[in-house]
């Protein structure tokens, strides 16, 4: 009977302790920096007038697959952005426009991803879409293509308008994604000065429909890249030096 019951207790302590190991391991797993989307929310929870169309869920993208990390077509980001981006969608509102979203935070693996597809230099099947006018060879050496993204640290989005009395979006004189100097902010003229100058092959509506987004998100704390106009990254982003790795799915 007392034999019984020390192998029962001992089975109980082992049993109590490979508990304990794996709460930890859960544990560790969660809380990891680069792991934990508890400081993240679905956008469209803070910001339900935007409409997504998000590229790297689907295959109309400059690889020509769906992206690693992308397990379905919603959109994340950092609390703190998107309620700065909900300031600016209320803003466009006013102005008979939506937000159209291609692509918010972007996990390490689909930046992994990307990085694979440029190394490999003959698959060309989206190059007539976005890219026509450069050697797939030159993607990493013109900054196309990095290593790192500061869509992986979770504040920053790519996007449009969308014109709600024409039900379309607005003519940005290029399409999302493209490679090249006609999707550079000032390829029409001074984005600083929002002043047309006729510069590229952009039209004045063209260049003035860039500068309604670009103002309005410089107005809510967005700063943008002068190398893509549908690009802009919280200033005060929570997280500026980590890269999450939590796949793209929606948020409990």
């Amino acid at each position: 009977m007392r034999l019984n019951r020390i192998v029962y207790n001992g089975l109980l302590i082992v049993t109590a302790a490979l508990l304990a190991a794996c709460s930890s391991s859960r544990h560790t797993a969660a809380t990891s920096p680069e792991a934990d989307s508890s400081q993240f929310v679905n956008i469209m929870d803070v910001v339900p007038d935007a409409i997504l169309e998000i590229r790297y869920y689907g295959t109309y993208n400059f690889v020509g697959d769906r992206i690693d990390g992308y397990l379905q077509p919603t959109a994340l980001l950092t609390k703190r952005a998107a309620d700065s981006l909900k300031a600016v969608s209320d803003d466009v509102i006013k102005m008979g426009y939506r937000l159209k979203i291609y692509d918010a935070y972007r996990p390490q693996m689909a930046v992994n991803h990307f990085v694979r597809w440029a190394a490999n230099v003959p698959d060309t099947r989206m190059k007539k879409y976005f890219y026509p006018n450069l050697d797939k060879s030159v993607l990493f050496e013109q900054d196309y293509i990095a290593e790192k993204s500061g869509h992986t640290r979770g504040s920053t989005v790519d996007l449009t308008l969308f014109d709600m009395n024409t039900e379309k979006e607005l003519d940005m004189g290029g399409t999302f994604d493209w490679f090249g100097p006609e999707s550079h902010p000032d390829f029409g003229g001074d984005p600083v000065k929002m002043k047309y100058s006729g510069n590229g092959n952009i039209t004045a509506e063209q260049f003035r429909n860039r500068m309604i987004l670009r103002a309005a998100m410089l107005r809510h704390g967005f700063k943008p890249l002068d190398s893509e106009w549908w690009h802009f990254t919280l200033k005060d982003e929570p997280f500026p030096d980590t890269y999450f790795t939590f796949p793209v799915t929606e948020l409990p």
